[in-house]
């Protein structure tokens, strides 16, 4: 099972903020932690949403917002995507994770859908062909989507 693990902006972060050099020691550690035991594939921090904007979708039209966004709880700050055996053994990780933020965070776990989520959706060779896509897609710079190998 793949999850995505999703850490929360804070103010701080969305304020430009960067975390104490401590803290990044702390998060480097624990990432390196997560690729020894073949867990991590890939992760990244994210700019503040002032960086950003959104799209919002309705019907037809597309309507543009530049970032900031006003609540930071609900601002993604980071992710990663880890393999595990289960929702339970994520869940274990990330309660051994350092704060990732200098206020009190949340961090927030959501499993990835898989082809065979989709089994009754599509036939089974299109269930291969997307499988065969995924692997493309991985193969193409010669490490993966996983950059932490």
């Amino acid at each position: 099972m793949k999850v995505m693990v999703i850490g929360k902006a804070s103010k701080a972060l969305e304020a430009g903020e960067m975390p104490s050099a401590e803290m990044f020691a702390a998060m480097e550690k624990f990432n390196e932690e997560l690729i020894n035991a073949g867990i991590l594939l890939d992760g990244a921090g994210l700019t503040p949403s002032s960086r950003g904007a959104r799209v919002r979708f309705s019907g037809s039209n597309r309507t543009v917002t530049a970032g900031p966004f006003a609540e930071t709880t609900e601002i993604i700050a980071g992710f990663s995507i880890w393999k595990v055996s289960s929702l339970q053994e994520a869940i274990d990780w990330v309660k051994k994770c350092p704060n990732p933020m200098i206020e009190d965070s949340e961090i927030e776990i959501r499993p990835l859908f898989e082809p065979e989520d989709f089994a009754g959706l599509v036939t089974p060779e299109r269930l291969e062909e997307v499988k065969e896509l995924e692997a493309r897609s991985a193969d193409r710079d010669g490490h993966g989507l996983a950059r932490f190998k």
